[in-house]
């Protein structure tokens, strides 16, 4: 007979989105405090936006250099980046499923950074299009190393037909 698997734990997911909600709310506060508000971004800082969230997610959710971040709520070794979250319950769990999935921290990196463009503008920006090109340079990274697997492939072809 199999086990029942393990109640999610709803208390810590309500605790992490209580401490989601609190800290865009105290973000909130303080820029309404300090006069700073989104008005001023464009498109294109939404567009640089979305990628450095993109690049960060990624960076915590998968990159060896963050594997200490996710050792700890994680089921084996987090080292290269396919390590499932820890089949505890209460917070370790919750964290470790926040943590080892790019969609759920990318919603807390889409936070972080557009409170800090608001809070502390220069810092803001200087990370946000940091992480942005590192996104971008994964992108072309990829595509030269796909674009150069297809040229190798299509001049093997070309060789064989000679």
């Amino acid at each position: 007979m199999t086990p029942a698997p393990a109640r999610p734990p709803y208390g810590s997911y309500a605790a992490l989105v209580g401490v989601y909600s609190g800290g865009l709310m105290g973000a909130g506060l303080a820029a309404r405090l300090l006069g700073r508000g989104p008005r001023t971004n464009t498109a294109l800082d939404f567009v640089l936006l979305s990628a450095a969230s993109f690049k960060a997610a990624r960076v915590i959710s998968r990159d060896r250099v963050t594997s200490f971040l996710r050792e700890p709520l994680a089921e084996g070794t987090a080292y290269d980046g396919e390590e499932e979250a820890a089949s505890g319950t209460g917070m370790q769990r919750a964290l470790g499923e926040l943590v080892t999935c790019t969609r759920c921290i990318g919603t807390w990196t889409a936070a972080g950074l557009t409170s800090t463009q608001i809070l502390a503008p220069r810092f803001g920006r200087l990370l946000t299009w940091s992480l942005a090109s590192s996104a971008a340079s994964d992108f072309l990274q990829s595509a030269f190393t796909a674009l150069a697997h297809k040229s190798n492939e299509l001049e093997g072809r070309t060789r064989g037909l000679m």
